[in-house]
């Protein structure tokens, strides 16, 4: 026992102290403590990983995808300026005519870049269109961001990623693309390095497409062109073009029932997915901004004038076996048949004589109110950028309304004459143009112009100007075209050059119903021996209306219509018209091969 006391015996003291009430106590608060610290480490530790883990999965998010492909910085300031994708623009069948692309742009903060000339050497081996001392030139300017090249393809960023230079990064940005290439090149326009509209569509569209709307700009754009007749328009002009040398030429096809435009083709012109905004001559959409004097096709309104307001009626005529002198001013016509001819043989044979006195009984007052009727005086109303005010003189007097009657000395755009030809045929209500494909209800009536009397009339008249006059070339069997040439010399040094012309022919089918205008233009054309040296309307411009007509009504289901359907007895018909005006005189000999055409 005593051993056994003597064993234990020290331990004693300490269990008592164990039991010590304090002493639990103490130790019970320091267990809490450290367990409620541990608690707090465990849940900072949980809030950091998930943090942290956060962030490496958007970094390995933008490594591998960039950033969102609705999102693009600015060149002015990258941290702001964020827009989201711009939108499709579709022509009339919903076929995409210009979009937007993902691409990848670099840049560099020049504050990080270690060897500036060994970087901009190395760049410039990567990417050829880089200088290395363009490169070089925007490491030296310091600040912290230098845009370094615009829209890389993947070759070029995957090239550029090898070379592992500080201080150079991507950002995903967009580029407008056109896949039609120059097809649509005026009226669409191009946008600049940053995707804002320059021109046409682009720029006349810019709030819809950019995305500061994003319910429109996800809905895209309607036009009311329509690619294949864009093509076909365009096609014909440039081989046109390039046959009769001419520096340039213009066309319009335009929906006589409600004022949509189908095709406007201008050239020369360019390709917007590689144009830099340099383009000169071939950036000038000649059939919306250039204005010209159009000659003959002008008699149209003249003549359309003195019928609605009652001067002259369709058995009425004029002699026009004399030239008219005016103060300094000798009208003549080209190829006159030195007699008494009535209104429609006026048309047919383009008199400059008779139209001129047609116009003097006219007035010039009145004269003048019919052409802004027609839209001759004022600006197109057109929804692109890009329109040209018609040039007239301030002083309308009476050789002005003579000249101006036939075509001189008033300019205005091939889509002006196009527009006012289509009320001439259309019944005689003036359409507002436009390029945006409208719904049936959208049609806006700007103006009663002339009677649906007189529209018949005159309908009948340009079909005789294609079956006996000048416009023979423009025919096309079975689609009733009808339609009016134009001639005119240019200014050159402040005098005509009977060596530089416009010429032209307007142009609309089916006469019987007119549903469609067909113009052309060709600047400064050359005769060539097929054409016995000639370079005018009939001869230059005509053809290719005919041969857009029949390309473009097949492609619409417009069934041809055999020969007979233009009723003699009908009134208001061509044959009508000829059989009323018995003067007119269709043999071949009478109008003299060649020169039945001018």
């Amino acid at each position: 026992m005593n051993g056994a006391n003597e064993k234990h015996g020290p331990l004693q003291p300490a269990l008592f102290d164990q039991l010590d009430p304090d002493r639990i106590k103490i130790e019970s608060s320091r267990r809490q403590a450290l367990e409620m610290g541990r608690t707090r480490l465990m849940v900072t530790g949980v809030i950091l990983s998930m943090a942290f883990a956060a962030l490496g999965i958007r970094l390995a998010e933008l490594t591998a995808f960039g950033t969102p492909t609705n999102i693009k910085l600015a060149t002015a300031n990258p941290q702001k300026a964020m827009v989201v994708d711009r939108a499709d623009i579709r022509d009339r069948n919903g076929v995409v005519i210009a979009s937007s692309l993902p691409t990848r742009s670099l840049y560099v903060d020049p504050s990080e870049v270690i060897d500036p000339t060994d970087a901009a050497q190395r760049l410039s081996e990567t990417i050829s269109d880089l200088s290395a001392s363009e490169v070089l030139e925007k490491l030296n300017q310091g600040g912290r961001f230098q845009w370094i090249a615009r829209n890389l393809t993947p070759a070029q960023v995957y090239s550029v990623n090898r070379l592992g230079l500080p201080g150079f990064g991507f950002r995903s940005e967009e580029k407008r693309v056109y896949p039609f290439g120059p097809i649509f090149a005026h009226v669409l326009g191009y946008t600049d390095v940053d995707g804002r509209g320059i021109s046409g569509v682009e720029k006349a569209f810019e709030r819809q497409l950019d995305g500061a709307t994003a319910q429109v700009a996800t809905q895209g754009i309607d036009l009311s062109l329509d690619t294949r007749i864009q093509a076909i328009l365009r096609e014909e002009i440039l081989l046109a073009k390039d046959r009769f040398s001419a520096i340039g030429g213009a066309g319009v096809v335009l929906d006589a029932k409600n004022g949509e435009v189908l095709a406007l083709v201008s050239l020369p012109d360019f390709d917007p997915n590689t144009s830099n905004g340099d383009l000169g001559l071939n950036g000038f959409n000649r059939a919306t901004k250039g204005v010209y004097e159009m000659g003959s096709t002008l008699k149209l309104f003249a003549t359309a004038s003195a019928l609605d307001s009652g001067v002259v009626g369709i058995s009425d005529g004029y002699d026009t076996s004399e030239p008219i002198k005016a103060a300094r001013f000798t009208i003549n016509d080209l190829h006159g048949k030195k007699r008494w001819l009535s209104i429609p043989e006026i048309l047919v044979y383009s008199s400059n004589i008779g139209t001129a006195k047609m116009a003097l009984d006219i007035g010039a007052d009145r004269q003048k109110s019919y052409l802004r009727k027609f839209g001759m005086l004022d600006p197109a109303q057109i929804e692109i950028p890009e329109v040209g005010t018609p040039l007239y003189p301030d002083r309308w007097s009476e050789i002005s309304a003579m000249t101006i009657s036939y075509g001189h000395g008033i300019a205005v755009s091939p889509l002006q004459v196009a527009t006012g030809v289509s009320a001439i045929v259309n019944g005689g209500v003036m359409l507002r143009p436009t390029i945006i494909k409208r719904g049936a209800n959208d049609i806006k009536i700007e103006e009663r112009v002339i009677s649906p009397k007189t529209s018949k009339a005159m309908r009948a008249m340009m079909r005789l100007v294609v079956r006996y006059g000048t416009g023979k070339n423009a025919d096309v069997n079975g689609y009733m075209v009808g339609g009016k040439t134009g001639t005119a010399e240019k200014q050159m040094g402040g005098e005509y050059s009977k060596n530089a012309v416009v010429s032209s022919f307007v142009g609309a089918f089916p006469m019987n119903n007119p549903r469609y205008v067909v113009f052309v233009m060709l600047d400064e054309p050359k005769g060539i021996k097929s054409t016995f040296g000639y370079a005018t309307g009939g001869w230059v411009a005509a053809p290719v209306v005919s041969k857009v007509v029949s390309r473009m009504g097949a492609l619409k289901g417009m069934v041809p219509q055999p020969s007979d359907s233009e009723d003699k007895n009908s009134p208001g018909t061509p044959l009508y018209i000829e059989a009323k005006a018995t003067k007119i005189n269709t043999s071949p000999s009478r109008q003299g091969g060649a020169s039945a055409t001018y």
